[in-house]
C-alpha cells in the first residue's frame, strides 16, 4: 500500500495543446527531470481533468541542455500523429522517445512487431486520408470584403474567398503549407470546428473555430465549377462504389457539385446508349510523312 500511495503521488498529468510543438516542449522537460513514461498521463487541453499540470509549469530545461538527437522519422511520424484527435498518441509518442534516449535503442523504429509503433502507424495512416480528402474537397466560394472605412464597394473591395471544411482531425496547420501555395495569389480562409486559417497574400493567421453557418452558402463561382463538373463527367466510366470510396458521403454536404451527382448518376446509362448509337467518325487520311512511311515498311518487313 505504501508503494502504491508513494507511485500515485510522483505521478504527473500533463495537459497540452494538441500538436506536434507542445507535446515536443513538454516530453523535453519530462525527460530532462528522468520522467519514467509510467510515471506520466498525457491529456489534450480542453478536457474536464481537474488537477492537470499545464506543459508551462513544467521546470524550464536547464541553460545549455544538450538538444535531443531522434531519427528525422521520428520527428515525422511525431508531427503526422499530433493531428489524432483521439489524444492517445502522447504517451506512445514520449514511450518510444524515453527508449530512444533514456532506453539507448535506437532501432526501435524498425520493430515492425512494437504494438505500440502499430498503433501510431495506424493514427499516421488515418490522419494522412484526412489531410488528403481536406485537399480535395475543399471548395472556395468568393466573398466581397470593404476596403476602406466608408464602405465602399468599387475598386476599393477585396476579393477574399471562403471555404468550409469539417475534418475528422486536428489537419489544418498541417494543410496551411499547401493551402498557401496552390492558391497563393488570392486571398483565402478556410473555415473548420477546430480552428481557421487565413492567407492574405503575405502572412498566414489563426483564429478560433466557427459554426459552419458563418461560411458563405452561394456564389457565381459555384455556378460554373457545376458546369465544369458536367462537362468532365464520364457516364461510361462511372464505378459508384469507386467514387463513393474516394468522395465519401459525408463530404457531399460541403460539395457544391453534390446536388447534381445523384441526377448524373440516374442519367449515365442513356448517355452511354446515346454514345454507342452515335455513328461512327471517319477516319482521318494517313498524313504523308517520310518518317511515318519509314516506320511503316519496317513493320511489314
Amino acid at each position: 500500500m505504501a508503494n502504491s500511495r508513494a507511485q500515485k503521488a510522483t505521478m504527473k498529468t500533463v495537459s497540452i495543446e494538441p500538436h506536434f510543438q507542445a507535446w515536443r516542449k513538454a516530453a523535453r522537460a519530462l525527460l530532462a527531470e528522468q520522467c519514467h513514461p509510467s510515471d506520466v498521463l498525457w491529456s489534450s487541453q480542453g478536457g474536464e481533468d481537474n488537477g492537470l499540470l499545464f506543459a508551462d509549469e513544467l521546470p524550464a530545461l536547464p541553460a545549455g541542455a544538450p538538444r535531443l538527437k531522434v531519427p528525422k522519422s521520428f520527428v515525422r511520424l511525431a508531427e503526422t500523429v499530433s493531428a489524432h484527435r483521439s489524444g492517445k498518441q502522447w504517451a506512445l509518442l514520449y514511450e518510444i522517445l524515453w527508449e530512444m534516449t533514456c532506453g539507448n535503442d535506437r532501432r526501435i523504429l524498425s520493430n515492425q512487431t512494437d504494438i505500440r509503433l502499430r498503433s501510431l502507424e495506424r493514427m499516421r495512416a488515418t490522419v494522412s486520408r484526412d489531410i488528403h480528402k481536406m485537399r480535395a474537397f475543399v471548395r472556395f466560394r468568393e466573398v466581397k470584403a470593404e476596403d476602406d472605412a466608408g464602405g465602399n464597394t468599387g475598386e476599393g473591395a477585396v476579393e477574399n474567398f471562403v471555404a468550409w471544411f469539417e475534418p475528422d482531425h486536428l489537419i489544418v496547420r498541417l494543410n496551411t503549407a499547401f493551402f498557401r501555395k496552390r492558391f497563393a495569389g488570392m486571398h483565402w480562409s478556410i473555415l473548420t470546428p477546430d480552428e481557421c486559417v487565413h492567407w492574405d497574400g503575405s502572412n498566414i493567421t489563426y483564429t478560433e473555430g466557427v459554426e459552419k453557418s458563418v461560411a458563405p452558402d452561394s456564389d457565381e463561382l459555384e455556378e460554373l465549377w457545376l458546369g465544369y463538373y458536367r462537362s468532365i463527367f464520364n457516364p461510361a466510366r462511372l464505378k459508384i462504389k469507386m467514387m463513393q470510396t474516394e468522395m465519401p458521403k459525408k463530404y457531399w454536404k460541403n460539395l457544391p457539385e453534390a446536388e447534381i451527382i445523384e441526377e448524373l448518376i440516374a442519367g449515365s446509362g442513356d448517355q452511354v446508349q446515346s454514345m454507342m448509337d452515335e455513328q461512327q467518325r471517319p477516319l482521318k487520311r494517313e498524313p504523308r510523312n517520310a518518317y511515318l512511311a519509314r516506320l511503316k515498311e519496317m513493320d511489314e518487313e
